[in-house]
């Protein structure tokens, strides 16, 4: 099968930016429409896919207009835009906020304090920070591990040859809830390229059920972009994180986000 959109990274030129609820509406919308489309053509139910809207570098007033449009949680890639926006919004009290790109340790304490969610979770040094600052906060994180299905040294994640044992180390974390699997697709204007990507995550996470402990679920796939997201939700994906079709086309390049990989392309999150 092939997805409508193409994951190329022109694919944000075709998202003007969202400036009134109405906009936001709109957009919302036609997403939804996009997913039960994808979700249709496989046979799935589209109540089975999670729809996260991703907000980096998007301002406050743009967040509030998109929260009155229908948007109850977020997704950012950086850390410390993540806890300012959280604190300057306090008063949306229903807002969760997920954090999906890498995370360093010293940090670990503002996830700890302020996400409901951490997408990317690939070390156990940054596992241990986690912990050690969730059972100083009381409370628990949903988190997925993410696993580099390109192979890219661009990008982080783990490899999938790493993903049982680094699984199964992750047992003794009792405020982490392992709820997934979390990937990158290759940013390739080719949809069949870009959907291997998908299913080998897809097939990872059914070996890795076969021994993973008892605390650790795995139900949860999250894969898909704006350029891509149908692809990945016809291999499977339960979450789709989706930035520039909702909020509009970003300026900013990869590198914003992922300091040390190389800036091949645009971001079309």
């Amino acid at each position: 099968m092939t997805s409508a959109t193409p994951h190329s990274s022109a694919a944000g030129a075709h998202y003007p930016p969202a400036r009134t609820v109405e906009d936001f509406q709109r957009n919302l919308a036609a997403v939804r429409l996009r997913m039960a489309q994808a979700c249709l053509r496989v046979g799935r139910d589209p109540a089975s896919v999670r729809l996260l809207p991703v907000s980096k570098t998007i301002d406050e007033a743009r967040i509030r207009l998109s929260y009155v449009a229908g948007c109850r949680e977020l997704g950012e890639n950086k850390v410390q835009e993540t806890f300012h926006k959280w604190e300057a919004m306090a008063d949306l009290t229903d807002l969760r906020w997920s954090v999906i790109g890498h995370l360093q340790t010293n940090k670990a304490k503002l996830v700890a304090r302020c996400a409901s969610e951490f997408q990317a979770l690939d070390s156990l040094r940054v596992a241990e920070a986690l912990e050690r600052r969730l059972q100083i906060e009381g409370r628990g994180l949903d988190v997925f591990v993410q696993i580099n299905t390109s192979g890219e040294a661009s990008k982080y994640g783990l490899q999938p040859a790493e993903a049982a044992n680094f699984i199964q180390a992750l047992a003794p974390f009792s405020a982490l809830r392992v709820r997934g699997l979390m990937t990158l697709a290759l940013l390739s204007a080719e949809t069949e390229k870009v959907r291997t990507c998908f299913t080998l995550l897809r097939t990872l996470r059914e070996q890795l059920r076969q021994s993973c402990p008892a605390s650790v679920s795995l139900d949860e796939l999250s894969m898909g972009m704006s350029g891509d997201f149908e692809t990945a939700i016809e291999e499977g994906a339960t979450v789709v994180r989706v930035g520039q079709a909702i909020y509009g086309a970003r300026n900013t390049p990869d590198h914003y986000y992922w300091p040390d990989a190389i800036d091949a392309a645009p971001s079309i999150t």
